[in-house]
């Protein structure tokens, strides 16, 4: 190659990136400025239909003005866009809407404002953001439930509000938000009965649709991670590291419910790794029981929410939502009774 071609590759390859750099920032102004006109009109919209107490009026209104709109601005002022409009302007705050405008486009909050609970809003807003989640992997997430699978759903309302802060101000990822308290593993094409090896070995078989249903941040390590005590073998199913956790995480599967002897087989998992794999820059690691069947008053009972183990159910087939909702809701009331006896005893 000569000198002249390499000077000529440089240069390409330099406006290139000085090219890609200010489309980057045109995108983002353009999505800025576009998304802040919407909530502007959404919000007018509103604070008029309001003011002058024409409310039940609103979706005639909104027909006529769509009309109006179309015919001097075109298709992107029709009825369901005026409406989608003064949806996102009533769920989302003026103060909000600035920085929301920035992080996410339109159709990131077109979605979000469908989500009636504002914690639960946020916690999809900063995760979509944090985690680079299209409009479709947003969806996605919201229709199967992540949010009431995490352990953090079941935690009193101010410890969500101040991991959901962290997680905004500081981007610290903490195990409430990364582990989740079901797992849907519907793409393992199992038979009605099953072995604990036949769980494993579909889980390799397809561990990237797993690996996609941990979250985001894990990677495998090893399957049969051998560990010698005593000179006794004991093989941990399957290990994995989370990135922005800086943790090794031990997962163990099991059959049927959660027993306390899985808790001191975990704990011993642990205590090697920390001893034997931990390096000097990572966090102590964690452990993680999936068991086909739940019991959540065990769990609670034994402390293991406070403590280095998380327990899971997983679940081969897809349940109904009212399921996670009903689960959700014992796990929170066993929750609150057990703060509640704690009080009592202070």
């Amino acid at each position: 190659m000569t000198d002249i071609q390499k000077c000529t590759n440089n240069l390409f390859e330099g406006v290139k990136h000085l090219i890609q750099k200010a489309q980057h920032k045109t995108a983002v102004f353009v999505n800025r400025e576009a998304s802040l006109l919407y909530w502007s009109i959404g919000n007018f919209i509103n604070l008029e239909i309001r003011k002058k107490q024409l409310d039940k009026y609103g979706s005639g209104i909104l027909v006529t003005l769509s009309q109006q709109l179309t015919l001097n601005f075109g298709k992107g002022y029709n009825y369901s866009a005026l409406t989608r409009m003064c949806k996102v302007a009533a769920v989302f705050k003026q103060e909000n809407i600035a920085t929301l405008s920035q992080q996410l486009t339109w159709s990131h909050l077109i979605e979000l404002a469908s989500i009636d609970d504002d914690l639960k809003r946020q916690f999809y807003g900063q995760l979509a953001f944090q985690q680079h989640w299209g409009v479709r992997e947003l969806r996605k997430q919201i229709d199967t439930m992540l949010f009431e699978r995490t352990a953090l759903a079941a935690k009193p309302e101010n410890v969500i509000k101040q991991q959901i802060n962290d997680l905004t101000e500081q981007k610290v990822f903490t195990p409430d938000l990364i582990f989740k308290n079901t797992y849907i593993l519907d793409f393992l094409n199992l038979p009605k009965k099953f072995t604990e090896n036949d769980l494993e070995s579909a889980l390799i078989s397809n561990m990237q649709n797993f690996i996609l249903e941990l979250g985001d941040g894990f990677s495998f390590v090893e399957r049969q991670k051998r560990i010698m005590v005593d000179s006794i073998d004991y093989h941990l199913d399957l290990l994995f590291f989370h990135r922005k956790l800086k943790r090794l995480i031990a997962i163990d599967l099991k059959l049927g419910k959660f027993i306390p002897e899985y808790k001191a087989k975990m704990e011993l998992y642990l205590r090697w790794l920390q001893k034997y794999e931990k390096q000097g820059w990572e966090e102590d690691p964690l452990g993680l029981l999936l068991c086909s069947e739940g019991n959540t008053e065990h769990i609670e009972l034994l402390m293991l929410d406070t403590d280095q183990i998380k327990v899971a159910q997983y679940l081969t087939e897809f349940p109904a939502k009212e399921w996670f909702a009903d689960k959700l809701h014992r796990a929170i009331e066993i929750t609150r009774q057990n703060l509640l006896n704690a009080n009592e005893k202070e």
